[in-house]
């Protein structure tokens, strides 16, 4: 482990990674600079010796939400956006492979020409062997999210963390955007969190780590070397706990 800026607080964590991310500041498709800068984030909390799996978003491509209000069936709509997930996953691994770290994606949609199987066991066993793990197409179940995605992957891989990447510095009392006044909060309860009506993330996934005592940290993965600063204990972003 790298030691030099301290002990990493976690030994393995689970970052989630929004499809827009993908974008960049064109707000949908694919954006190589972006791509790579998300890659970097990835990789700088890999070098700390800390086991790390990535769950992606495919908003970027396709929004089953919105796609569905077309006529297309609600279902089918979300696996379309579970594919889109799965296109995110390659070009992460793509782009994290080309730094010279090796990783896996594994799909809960079965692809075997693109991807692995998610299967828990070896899932664990990859991050064992230092290799990031990619988890793509969600929970392989149309009407979830790629946040309850996220919190299932964390609790069934044991991390001890849940990191929330977004754009804003953590969870406001109301839109930071639209409020100037707007105060964030240091560290939350999940009671707090529901008291206060506060969307951190869809309530199965909420409930799925409050449940299992897992730790989610809502941060600003755009300002470069936060990810890395968080697992090394700094506080930033939001931390969600119990008491």
């Amino acid at each position: 482990m790298d030691s030099s800026h301290g002990a990493p607080r976690w030994r393995r964590v689970l970052l989630k990674l929004s499809g827009e991310a993908f974008a960049g500041e064109q707000g949908v498709g694919l954006c190589p600079e972006a791509i790579d800068y998300l890659a970097r984030e990835v990789i700088s909390i890999h070098q700390l010796g800390v086991q790390t799996a990535v769950v992606v978003g495919g908003g970027n491509i396709v929004r089953g939400s919105a796609i569905a209000p077309t006529g297309i069936e609600h279902a089918t709509a979300d696996y379309m956006g579970m594919l889109a997930t799965v296109i995110n996953a390659l070009a992460l691994q793509a782009s994290i492979e080309r730094h010279g770290v090796d990783t896996r994606v594994q799909s809960a949609i079965t692809m075997q020409a693109v991807a692995e199987p998610f299967i828990r066991r070896r899932a664990i066993r990859h991050l064992e062997k230092g290799r990031i793990v990619i988890l793509a197409a969600g929970t392989g179940n149309p009407f979830f999210t790629t946040d309850t995605a996220a919190a299932l992957r964390a609790v069934e891989l044991n991390a001890d963390a849940l990191l929330k990447a977004t754009n804003v510095d953590g969870i406001y009392d109301r839109d930071p955007r639209k409020h100037p006044d707007a105060k964030r909060f240091e560290t939350l309860t999940f009671e707090d969190a529901l008291r206060l009506q506060l969307r951190i993330m869809d309530l199965t996934a909420f409930t799925l780590c409050m449940e299992r005592q897992m730790e989610v940290v809502v941060f600003n993965i755009w300002e470069a070397g936060n990810a890395r600063r968080i697992v090394l204990g700094e506080p930033l972003g939001t931390v969600v706990r119990q008491p």
